[in-house]
């Protein structure tokens, strides 16, 4: 656990440092076709009520039916977030009244989860890597939807969710800022869909997070805490954390006590407000839930599993610094999402892996985020973007060429080596040609000829002339190497 906080996490309040201490809960959908108790279609987005099985909607004498598929997610979940598994867990009925909860009690687990105590590293900027320990991991159903603004009077209840397999997986209180937080949540999304247990859609509710948010003075004991309910992006649970904690720390200076209660991140405004208090914990009443048998696996059935689990996020960067001499940070920018780090490896392939993280990273992804693109959009594909690199390694084409030639890709697709053929893009590498541009330009500017012999500096306006007068075709270096030849550099 992180006891020690860097000065630099600590929060400045009226009367001195504060130290801000988050834990989270994660749910996050299980990624399958059907519910975790019934047959009926877990997709998104269907018309009210469609996905909607008996069991669902716990009509009488209806038996929920474990789905396990569902199980070897939570399982595949656990194994990648480096957690126990245990082979026999329980799962509990979880009482309380909800008008989307038809049941009257959720199926959930309580003291014997299907995964115990895991946990998850995460980089920070700045090289930093920080590890938050995880408590458990349980499956339990999602509840319903309440939908109140489709009718003055009444307020409508959509079943399509009510049944869909969570994962509520739970943080210790390791976490120490609001970037830790995200970089948390990031990395744990990241994790998620590598694994394919989850699709991390934050925007479709898929993953949503409780954050714990507790306040104290450096080496005390742990403050009281509130919980922020349902928060659905990454940004937002750093900004519900930063107004969270300022509000408490206000409080306890002007003399006040914190109320631990359920409260509610407003994004128009940037504030928590409260929605419940929550004094003591509730008594849901707990028990064994009586229509389902205690879930047991076996050793060899984790094993299977763990066998065919894809290279996760560290294995990879580590690899990928290894293999391709990328720094932290590069490998670290390639590794978050599966899909980009696919993409750039089949670009790197028998090439120079450097010059391919460069494109990806700067010229590729630049242009990605300014259309609001993601990798999956990319009218640029691995094999196109490799060939351009195979002219690049090749002379050519030169780097001023390329960026046109990329210009070329993203606009009207092809083949890079067909376009530069076709439209007389290969860079003038014959040397008699760029000798001839040279010896007119010097004889033209006797002036700048006296100003570079004292000053070498100043070939570079040479050097620009020069790629002017052939439409930015010469080769850089070979126009180099006979400008310092004639002005005797």
């Amino acid at each position: 656990m992180n006891v020690h906080s860097k000065p630099g996490k600590l929060i400045k309040g009226a009367t001195g440092d504060w130290e801000v201490v988050i834990g989270m809960e994660v749910h996050a959908q299980v990624t399958s076709k059907s519910k975790l108790f019934s047959g009926a279609s877990t997709e998104f987005g269907g018309a009210p009520n469609a996905h909607v099985s008996l069991v669902d909607a716990a009509m009488p004498g209806m038996l929920p039916v474990i789905n396990e598929e569902c199980v070897a997610q939570a399982i595949r979940t656990g194994l990648g977030l480096k957690a126990r598994i245990n082979l026999k867990s329980v799962f509990d009925r979880k009482n309380y009244f909800y008008p989307d909860l038809p049941q009257g009690y959720q199926i959930s687990q309580y003291k014997s989860p299907v995964v115990g105590e895991g946990e998850v590293v995460v980089d920070l900027d700045g090289g930093e890597a920080v590890t938050v320990g995880i408590e458990r991991l349980h499956l339990e159903q999602d509840a319903g939807k309440s939908l109140h603004d489709r009718h003055p009077a009444y307020s409508y209840v959509d079943l399509n969710r009510s049944g869909v397999a969570l994962m509520e997986i739970v943080s210790k209180p390791d976490i120490r800022s609001s970037e830790e937080a995200k970089a948390f949540l990031a990395k744990l999304r990241s994790i998620l869909r590598y694994l394919g247990t989850c699709d991390g859609n934050m925007e479709q509710g898929s993953l949503r997070a409780d954050v714990n948010v507790s306040v104290r003075r450096p080496g005390e004991p742990l403050g009281t805490r509130c919980e922020i309910k349902n928060v659905n992006s990454i940004r937002f649970v750093g900004q519900a954390i930063e107004h969270e904690a300022r509000r408490q720390i206000e409080i306890i200076e002007d003399g006040g006590t914190i109320v631990q209660e359920t409260r509610l991140f407003d994004p128009g405004r940037g504030e928590t407000r409260s929605m419940r208090s929550k004094e003591e914990a509730h008594d849901y009443r707990y028990f064994p839930d009586p229509d389902l048998l205690p879930l047991e696996v076996t050793a060899d059935y984790v094993a299977a599993l763990e066998r065919n689990l894809p290279e996760l996020p560290d294995a990879k960067k580590a690899r990928f610094m290894r293999a391709f001499g990328l720094s932290a940070y590069d490998a670290g920018v390639l590794v978050a999402e599966r899909e980009t780090a696919d993409y750039f490896e089949a670009v790197a392939k028998g090439r120079d892996a450097k010059a391919a993280a460069n494109w990806v990273i700067n010229e590729l992804f630049g242009r990605l985020n300014k259309e609001g693109k993601d990798i999956g959009g990319s009218p640029v594909s691995s094999a196109q973007l490799g060939g351009m690199l195979d002219l690049l390694a090749d002379g050519t084409i030169s780097g001023k060429i390329a960026k046109d030639l990329f210009e070329i890709l993203w606009s009207e697709g092809g083949d890079p080596r067909a376009i530069v053929e076709a439209r007389g893009m290969k860079q003038v590498t014959d040397l008699g040609a760029i000798e001839k541009t040279v010896d007119a330009i010097v004889a033209a500017n006797p002036d700048k000829v006296a100003d570079a012999k004292t000053n070498p500096k100043a070939i570079g306006w040479f050097v620009g002339q020069v790629m002017k007068a052939s439409g930015g075709k010469a080769s850089p270096q070979a126009v180099n190497e006979i400008l310092k030849a004639k002005l005797g550099l």
